[in-house]
């Protein structure tokens, strides 16, 4: 596998993986009778609280040989949810990411939040052990990456797994950090090839395809559109400089690629974060997100910023992490800002003394509270909340028994 496609190419979109980035934890519809609530993982787990840090549950379902569960797409009700589960790995640690993660089986469920039932999909045609979610296109129809023999390809598919149809030829490349456009018509992802990483848009059956960016020197990550459509946010790592893709910069583009803009500069956005102490490491994909009104949340870093962990690009990477812990060397720490697209100019949201790392800002779906997470330098996340101006910050949990959280996004 080229060594620049290998960092990221290998299900970029799942939990370890991040827990996925992106595309997968796009955010509930508003449901008026129920309070804003927010999914969070902790210690292995799933869980799921208030945005006034009651009501906290913690999501067990005791489904034989399923060691992890991560929330995937959502529906249109704002009630029912895509959860991934996996069963327990493959083969013995040692071997690159590539050569154990994709050998694991994973299964696919909807669970409905108030009814709190489980059930199975994907299970019809199965070609392959490993599927993952990418997108839900409409509530009957779902995109799905498909690993077979090391090769990723997404599948448009029916709920119960049949009548699946290609949406991205095999050996292309892997595509991934899909996302809709406003009026259901589009998709926005980007393909990791030995050409490097594209963002290109297509219809949802993967027909009409449009380059939006793509250069051999820029590793081009992740997409969401715009409230009103006519753009598509992503980042921009200058990966040869950066093996371990700790930092970017955020871009804009037109849909139908007529236009790229870098919005910032000086690769200032976390975009690898990575945290926590040594017995207690973490990390995964940390994605720039729109707000209601337009604007885009980012994490900034602060001058001669540098976290704990330290990637080694000179040896192979066996766990998709792939550093060391220097606390010693480690200095500064991230804010979370607001940048306009229309004019560049930027503002701070979030600030501490002494420095923190503020990371994964997520809007709420009705714009008035804004989820992220913050980690002391050499210390585990927690997540906390605050106004959509930046006002009335304060912690929901330091995790479940006080272990660090991640990868909050809301729920309806």
């Amino acid at each position: 596998m080229n060594e620049m496609i290998g960092r990221r190419a290998v299900l970029g979109g799942i939990a370890g993986a991040a827990l996925m980035p992106t595309s997968l934890l796009t955010g509930l519809s508003v449901c008026s009778s129920k309070p804003l609530r927010c999914f969070f993982t902790s210690a292995g787990k799933t869980a799921m609280m208030n945005a006034d840090g009651s009501g906290l549950h913690v999501f067990d379902f005791k489904v034989k040989d399923q060691v992890t569960w991560q929330p995937g797409p959502s529906f249109s009700d704002g009630r029912r949810v895509v959860f991934l589960s996996m069963e327990q790995r493959r083969d013995g640690p040692g071997k690159p990411f590539e050569e154990f993660y994709t050998q694991t089986p994973t299964h696919l469920w909807i669970y409905h939040l108030d009814k709190k039932t489980l059930t199975e999909i994907a299970t019809t045609d199965r070609m392959a052990p490993f599927y993952t979610p990418a997108l839900l296109v409409s509530d009957t129809r779902l995109l799905v990456q498909v690993v077979r023999n090391r090769v990723g390809q997404i599948f448009s598919m029916d709920l119960d797994g049949g009548n699946a149809k290609e949406f991205t030829k095999a050996g292309e490349g892997l595509p991934y950090g899909l996302s809709l456009s406003p009026d259901g018509r589009r998709v926005a992802f980007h393909l990791a090839s030995p050409r490097g990483y594209e963002v290109w848009t297509s219809d949802v059956d993967g027909s009409n395809r449009v380059r939006i960016a793509g250069h051999p020197d820029h590793l081009y990550f992740g997409t969401s559109w715009s409230p009103d459509g006519k753009w598509i946010l992503y980042q921009d790592c200058h990966f040869k400089q950066d093996p371990g893709h700790d930092w970017s910069d955020i871009c804009v583009g037109r849909p139908d690629g007529s236009e790229h803009r870098v919005l910032t500069s000086g690769q200032g956005q976390w975009f690898g974060a990575t945290y926590g102490p040594k017995d207690n490491r973490a990390g995964g994909s940390n994605m720039p997100a729109w707000t209601r009104d337009g604007f885009i949340l980012f994490s900034r870093k602060l001058p001669g910023s540098q976290p704990p962990w330290v990637y080694q690009a000179q040896r192979p990477d066996t766990d998709h992490f792939n550093r060391e812990f220097d606390l010693a060397a480690a200095r500064g720490g991230t804010e979370i800002c607001r940048l306009s697209p229309q004019n560049g100019s930027v503002t701070a949201l979030t600030s501490s003394q002494p420095a923190r790392w503020d990371f994964r800002a997520s809007p709420s779906p009705d714009g008035s509270k804004i989820v992220f997470c913050r980690a002391e330098t050499g210390g585990s996340a927690e997540i906390w909340v605050m106004d959509q101006d930046g006002m009335g910050q304060r912690r929901l949990t330091q995790g479940l028994d006080g272990k660090g959280a991640d990868h909050p996004r809301w729920v309806g």
